[in-house]
């Protein structure tokens, strides 16, 4: 005879055994790595990124340790090897991974303030210099940002093959500056006549973040103003950044991951806040076929690149 106390009794037992299967990816993974390229110098990824790894660690329930790589490359070797579970990407750093067969998902994107979920590349030069185009910019120094980089190299290459520049035979100096600040200071500095950067909107951009914290002066010390620069190209939109975890990470593992990053904005609105300086919306959920078209802008780059040499 069933009574209600087996129905209990039963009841109880499967929720027991759903929370105990529940933590079996947790002894598995006591600690998982998460990794950032390196949109800023690491001590503003670090200031950026730590409050949500610590939200990361409380909401999962593991330890979750920062990595803040020195270049895009780094997160995609860190995943290949399976020493990175987590990873922020840019568009053409994962559109590199996946191509190169490390074995990852996109599962969330950013989304800008008005619900839009792309950028853009834009090429800056110091307002008061006489450039006022690229045609202008002939027999100069042109900064980009790293190889793996989507604003910083790979679209910048594309916008340029449009305009039937071959950056190798048209400008002086071709230079890699390591990071988005960078280029920034690079131009600002005099060390190149033209930097490209990432660009959301007119108060929203890499160029923006770095005034707001004083980050940015003349060779003399001089504090400088959005005003002292000016853009004189802008790309076509490239979809926003992904993160992504391991394929082969447990399912229930990836789908605690997962959630605890679309909770984020709601469950520490700070920490999320602090990402963006308040300018995102709540991640959405992102699939490996949205970036399709980033594998083929890299693709092109590439065989662009090939004709160079």
């Amino acid at each position: 005879m069933v009574t209600r106390r087996l129905v209990l009794a039963g009841a109880a037992a499967l929720v027991f055994s759903a929370s105990a299967y529940a933590e079996v990816w947790k002894s598995k993974y006591p600690e998982l790595a998460f990794a950032v390229v390196p949109g800023e110098n690491a001590s503003g990824v670090t200031e950026r990124w730590t409050p949500f790894v610590n939200y990361l660690s409380k909401e999962l329930g593991v330890k979750v340790t920062l990595r803040v790589a020195n270049d895009y490359a780094a997160v995609i070797e860190g995943q290949r090897a399976g020493n990175i579970q987590i990873g922020y990407y840019g568009p053409a750093s994962f559109a590199r991974a996946r191509l190169t067969g490390v074995k990852i998902d996109a599962f969330v994107i950013d989304v800008n303030s008005d619900g839009s979920k792309g950028y853009y590349s834009v090429f800056y030069v110091l307002a008061k210099s006489p450039y006022q185009t690229i045609g202008d910019l002939r027999g100069k120094n042109l900064g980009l940002v790293d190889p793996n980089s989507t604003s910083g190299n790979n679209m910048p290459r594309l916008k340029l093959n449009q305009l039937g520049i071959d950056p190798g035979a048209y400008f002086s100096n071709v230079i890699f500056t390591g990071s988005h600040e960078n280029a920034v200071l690079a131009l600002a500095q005099g060390t190149v006549d033209v930097a490209a950067d990432w660009w959301n909107a007119d108060d929203d951009s890499n160029l923006t973040r770095m005034l707001n914290k004083g980050m940015v002066k003349t060779s003399d010390g001089t504090p400088m103003k959005k005003e002292d620069f000016r853009i004189i190209v802008r790309s076509d939109m490239i979809i926003n950044s992904p993160v992504a975890y391991l394929s082969d990470l447990p399912d229930d593992m990836k789908a605690a991951i997962k959630q605890a990053f679309l909770d984020a904005a709601q469950k520490d609105p700070e920490a999320f806040r602090n990402l963006s300086d308040g300018k995102n919306k709540p991640w959405e959920p992102i699939a490996d076929e949205d970036y399709n078209k980033t594998i083929e802008l890299i693709k092109f780059v590439d065989a662009l690149r090939k004709k160079a040499y």
